[in-house]
């Protein structure tokens, strides 16, 4: 019993030890299957296509920053373009500044070495020719136009002016009703390159009423009270300001006052070869055109005869203009003494012409020409001279001005009256000068 006991015994230990080896040895196996499948497949034996949840967090937070990146940089895109209007806007300001101080550089040149300038605009200096062929510089060059001076203007004289040359005449409602007479023989004439220059909305709205072709200024402080409330010679004075737009535009303006009855097509008759061509006040070919006023003085003696030139002033009211440098300096010289004096127009601008450079002065250096006294008529030749002659009776001016008279408005009607109506007597209830 005992015997069997053992054997049993023995049994149990041989099977115990014989399954302990058996799970040996499959670890082992397992152990280097498991070395072998790591060496050869280190991604692992069955691929997958879906990413790891760890993944999936990466690429989430990946498109948050991304869509975080892209606000950021719509903010940024957003601010460069506020700086880029903003740089913009101060470069176009600098552009102005830099195009008005070249302009006034320009001017401050104008007086020197003005001949070598102009040779050197017109072409290389030449050699002076045979006696009797030489002729100097009359015509000067035209200002470049620049339309970023006024581009709503610019617009308007694109649409009005011909050639490049117009019209122009300032006007309030104070003389409203020779406006009527002034325009309405512009129309009858068949002139279509003119403008109306409106001090005030009363006159803007008049023109545009009867088809008139109008200009309302931006407001000005310093042009809109006298617009407004100024007489005849006030607002003449106003011009030499507003023209200035007009020329640096690049047009040539034959500037009108409201007292002139237009009888035929200017531009016909200008010869466009000066900065200024204006009609004159004079009444005969010396006071016109010039002569030699010989000044006595008796207690010299011998030299008791002193010479001097004289001509009669250019009218102020009636000239043509064109857009150059001279031109340019003119009006500004005007404008800026007529502030500053309690001085008449027309005597400042005759000043400024005819003066010459002396010390402590420099000169203006402009060309300039007097009309012909009968195409271009004052009223003084007419009411002095023409009406009295018959052969002269006969001739028809390009305009009459009215500007010898105070009584503008019924001898502009009577002009009319003459010129246009055929009336022979129209002119003749009129005293030669004034009441």
């Amino acid at each position: 019993m005992m015997s069997g006991r053992r054997d049993g015994s023995l049994m149990r230990s041989n099977v115990h030890s014989i399954r302990g080896s058996r799970i040996a040895i499959a670890i082992g196996i397992g152990i280097l299957l498991g070395c072998v499948f790591a060496f050869c497949f280190p991604h692992g034996f069955f691929a997958s296509n879906s990413p790891s949840p760890i993944k999936n967090r990466r690429i989430a937070t990946t498109n948050v920053q991304v869509g975080s990146a892209a606000c950021e940089s719509d903010e940024k895109a957003n601010m460069l373009k506020l700086e880029l209007v903003s740089v913009s806007d101060k470069n176009a300001e600098l552009k102005k500044q830099v195009r008005e101080l070249t302009e006034k550089l320009r001017l401050a040149e104008q007086g020197k070495d003005q001949a070598q300038k102009q040779v050197l605009v017109m072409g290389n200096p030449h050699k002076a020719g045979p006696f009797g062929t030489v002729k100097s510089l009359r015509t000067n060059p035209t200002v470049v136009a620049d339309p970023s001076v006024n581009p709503r203007l610019a617009k308007l004289l694109e649409k009005v002016a011909f050639r490049k040359e117009l019209i122009v005449c300032l006007a309030n409602s104070n003389v409203k009703e020779m406006l009527e007479v002034w325009f309405t023989n512009i129309k009858r004439v068949g002139i279509p390159n003119y403008l109306v220059v409106a001090l005030d909305d009363d006159i803007a709205n008049f023109c545009e009423l009867n088809h008139v072709p109008v200009y309302k200024r931006d407001p000005d402080q310093n042009v809109d009270e006298i617009a407004r409330t100024g007489g005849n010679h006030a607002v003449s004075g106003l011009k030499f300001r507003v023209l200035r737009e007009f020329l640096q535009l690049g047009y040539s303006v034959l500037l009108s006052d409201v007292d002139i009855v237009y009888l035929q097509d200017p531009f016909d008759h200008i010869y466009r070869d000066s900065d200024v061509e204006s009609m004159t006040d004079g009444h005969n070919n010396s006071t016109a055109y010039g002569f030699n006023d010989v000044f006595d003085e008796p207690s010299m003696g011998w030299a008791r005869y002193a010479h001097t030139m004289r001509v009669w002033v250019f009218n102020s009211g009636f000239f043509y203009i064109r857009p150059t440098i001279p031109a340019i300096e003119l009006l500004d010289r005007v404008a800026d003494r007529l502030a500053k004096e309690n001085a008449w127009d027309q005597a400042v601008f005759n000043e400024e012409l005819f003066y010459p450079s002396h010390p402590g002065y420099e000169g203006l250096h402009a060309s300039k020409r007097v009309m012909d006294y009968y195409s271009f008529m004052n009223s003084k030749v007419l009411f002095k001279t023409v009406r009295k002659d018959d052969k002269l009776r006969k001739l028809k001016p390009v305009i009459v001005h009215v500007n010898y008279h105070p009584d503008k408005l019924p001898r502009m009607k009577a002009v009319v009256d003459f010129y246009v109506n055929g009336n022979q007597d129209a002119l003749q209830a009129f005293p030669d000068g004034s009441e």
